[in-house]
């Protein structure tokens, strides 16, 4: 729904909102707060507050501090837990611009922007519906997140056995109070493992939430004693979490622009490209995709994640899967990502990658239709099959070396992430960990 500036005036007194959170995300995806009391509302609705820009990682330097937060209107929303004695509070995502008043190039949502709307002078928009995968584990003695478990279910477990059936309960009832559609919910494979899918969304509202998302997740979770994490791989041995992403790209004229009723697969030719591009620049944008030292835990033969560049209607094995339903829900799910991505900057390098297939009419890789966990190393060179990156190190090489890889994110966010994650990595690379400890400590 379309908000003015007077639809939210008229709702912060009827709701009687005292409080006002302003929310910005960095380039890690990480969502940061300002908040200010009622008195500030109508100055922060109006664009004029200001924060210090050089206090946040991958923003700005010292002497370029002073920032403005500019709010999206249609991103207000009551916060339904924070009703404290009548006084209720509010929030509002915000794009981030320079002290000159100019759209910061450092910032994840005005990136997207700039983004989508390179595509929409090709005549497309792009709609995202994210599948974020998470566990419920307990907090220890000293009160610290675990990864001990609450519950022994699986797959579609229902109660008893579903002990986190009440917390998923209020995350979702939460969640409709803000205004999200909630289609499904269900215990996921692993042992305290969760997924709550709401509905797809333009590509912009859906990174918006996405990140909210998260954050109500977090929060209701420890309401119910329990710390909800979207880590990749927090356990050894079972499944990891994801963040399946569905996309697709839409006409300006409200038609879905990869469906074609007359193709085998119902497909249009601009489907095939997008596939073809996104194909391509699978290697190279996984850094972003899935961009933790932990996140190449996650993707590893033997626990149904997707390690292999291909694509087909129907095998779960490869990267990219075409889910069944047709017409306006034609669309392309790429099951690589991972839930710390910044999906900001994530459907950026996946739009731009389909569209890189899209400029350029690139051909379409044949699809592979069979296990791919289970054909050899042979045949997966016979069939064209590469691997995704097996670390951090490799993704990252893979992200420089990657053309369209800085035009997406822009020279700011590419050269601060590469840089970042560069400096992950060497302190992973150089840490001792637990496992060399037991391995070689007695044994030389």
């Amino acid at each position: 729904m379309s908000m003015t500036r007077e639809d939210i005036l008229k709702t912060i007194k009827d709701e009687h909102v005292h409080y006002f959170r302003l929310q910005f995300v960095d380039i890690f995806g990480l969502m940061k707060n300002v908040a200010i009391p009622l008195s500030q509302i109508e100055k922060a609705l109006d664009g004029k507050m200001m924060f210090d820009g050089s206090s946040i990682e991958g923003f700005a330097r010292i002497q370029e501090s002073d920032m403005y937060l500019i709010p999206d209107f249609d991103t207000f929303t009551i916060l339904p837990w924070r009703n404290r004695e009548g006084k209720a509070a509010a929030r509002i995502i915000c794009d981030v611009h320079t002290y000159d008043g100019e759209p910061f190039a450092g910032c994840p949502r005005v990136n997207l922007r700039r983004v989508l709307a390179g595509a929409r002078e090709m005549g497309y928009t792009m709609n995202v519906g994210t599948e974020c995968e998470f566990f419920l584990f307990k907090y220890d003695a000293a009160g610290k997140p675990s990864t001990e478990t609450h519950d022994t279910a699986g797959y579609f477990s229902v109660d008893a056995e579903d002990e986190g059936i009440e917390c998923r309960r209020e995350i979702i009832e939460t969640l409709e109070r803000m205004n999200f559609e909630i289609e499904a919910s269900h215990h996921e494979v692993a042992e305290g493992q969760h997924e709550i899918n709401f509905k797809y969304a333009d590509a912009l509202s859906c990174a918006d939430n996405t990140i909210t998302f998260k954050w109500v997740v977090k929060t209701i979770a420890k309401k119910y004693g329990l710390h909800a994490t979207f880590m990749p791989k927090p356990v050894f041995g079972i499944n990891g979490s994801g963040m399946h992403t569905n996309q697709s790209l839409f006409s300006l004229d409200g038609a879905n622009a990869f469906f074609d009723p007359k193709d085998d697969l119902e497909l249009s030719p601009v489907a095939y490209r997008y596939i073809a591009g996104i194909a391509k620049n699978a290697r190279g944008f996984s850094a972003v995709t899935n961009p933790l030292v932990n996140s190449y835990k996650r993707l590893v033969p033997g626990y149904e994640a997707p390690v292999y560049v291909a694509w087909s209607a129907r095998n779960r094995s490869a990267l990219m899967r075409i889910p069944a339903a047709r017409g306006l829900g034609t669309r392309i799910e790429v099951r690589c990502p991972d839930p710390t991505c910044n999906p900001y900057l994530a459907f950026a390098m996946m739009l731009n990658s389909g569209l890189d297939g899209v400029r350029n009419n690139l051909a379409v890789p044949a699809p592979v239709d069979l296990n791919i966990f289970e054909m050899t190393a042979a045949e997966k060179v016979a069939a064209n099959i590469p691997h995704m990156p097996a670390s951090l190190r490799e993704a990252v090489d893979e992200l420089k070396d990657n053309p369209i890889a800085r035009e997406t994110l822009g020279d700011h966010i590419f050269e601060k992430y590469v840089g970042y994650k560069e400096k992950e990595w060497d302190e992973f690379r150089t840490a001792v960990t637990d496992w060399e400890v037991g391995r070689y400590l007695a044994m030389y």
